[in-house]
């Protein structure tokens, strides 16, 4: 059992989901991954979950194990919140893309028993681009290639394992939108997204050490923009502040995220091949609305569970959590 309990797990992040609006399929099983001995009887919904997945994702077991260290604690927790924000809206297709060799249980697992037309992908982030221990988020972008890969998906670049294999066909319409897993979204922005034209935007709750910041409005065009932070930057916008047409996304192949933007640019690097800002498409009633918010989980703190590791004694890694 101590034994058991010290084994580490694959490590994977889900950085840079993209949502994309409209789209229809169904996706093929993935492969079979590591089978664990037996647990107790699951009994109500979690019964109905496990016979779910189960059928999606033959092979796939559905309680990996999991401890302290081997992966972020919070994962599931902020993946199952996203997803049942996507849940309340129409016609959505959900790119999720996992910072992993290789996709793992516990988001393969997750995604099937979602509902939710969706295409898993997997892309692990290089070691030179990763936050070494105790650096700040702010240092290194983070999710570039993740996004990439997405939008690498989306032209037709293939490799997705799990769901909708085949990316949109030409000439569909849609809108994609680059959702961070932790944040907090009202259905309506995705109504609001939903009438893009080229790229719209938006304000976002509790960014930039602001209580918001985002586009500033005259007459229905942007003019300029509400931000205490580098204000002369090209586009300064949060992530979760703008969404871009789909075709205009796929008449500019050579648009993509520059891993070696300086910090607060890595947007701009996306929109300077895109829009001009002046052609920027104001949302929320003329972004006087804030629909998205810039939240953050908690870092679980571990000290107890570390201790009955140590004596033997630790959680049960078959429970997912």
């Amino acid at each position: 059992r101590r034994a058991r309990g010290r084994r580490g797990t694959r490590r994977g992040r889900c950085r840079g989901g993209v949502c994309r609006l409209a789209g229809g399929g169904r996706g093929p099983l993935l492969p079979a991954g590591p089978r664990l001995p037996r647990r107790r009887r699951r009994h109500g919904h979690e019964a109905e979950a496990e016979e779910r997945v189960s059928r999606l994702l033959p092979g796939v077991d559905r309680r990996p194990p999991l401890r302290a260290g081997a992966a972020r604690l919070v994962q599931k927790a902020e993946l199952v919140r996203l997803s049942q924000t996507l849940s309340l809206v129409p016609r959505l297709h959900w790119l999720l893309v996992e910072d992993a060799e290789s996709p793992t249980p516990l988001v393969s697992g997750l995604l099937a028993a979602s509902g939710l037309l969706f295409t898993h992908l997997a892309v692990l982030t290089p070691k030179a681009q990763r936050l070494r221990e105790g650096e700040p988020g702010w240092v290194r972008p983070r999710g570039v290639e993740q996004r990439n890969r997405a939008l690498d998906w989306l032209r037709g670049g293939g490799g997705a394992v799990g769901g909708e294999k085949d990316p949109p066909p030409p000439g569909t319409r849609g809108v994609v939108y680059f959702a961070d897993d932790d944040n907090t979204y009202s259905r309506e922005l995705f109504e609001e997204m939903r009438w893009t034209r080229g790229v719209s935007v938006w304000p976002v709750g509790l960014v930039g050490g602001l209580r918001f910041e985002g586009p500033r409005v005259q007459d229905g065009r942007v003019v300029g923009f509400h931000t205490a932070w580098e204000p002369n930057r090209p586009f300064p916008l949060d992530m979760a502040g703008f969404a871009v047409a789909l075709p205009l996304l796929l008449a500019k192949p050579n648009a993509q995220f520059d891993a070696a933007a300086p910090r607060g640019h890595l947007e701009s690097s996306l929109l300077s091949h895109l829009v001009d800002p002046k052609d920027l498409e104001p949302r929320a009633a003329n972004c006087t609305r804030v629909l998205v918010w810039h939240t953050r989980t908690e870092k679980p703190k571990m000290k107890q569970e570390e201790q009955l590791q140590r004596q033997g004694r630790g959680s049960d890694p078959a429970v997912e959590v």
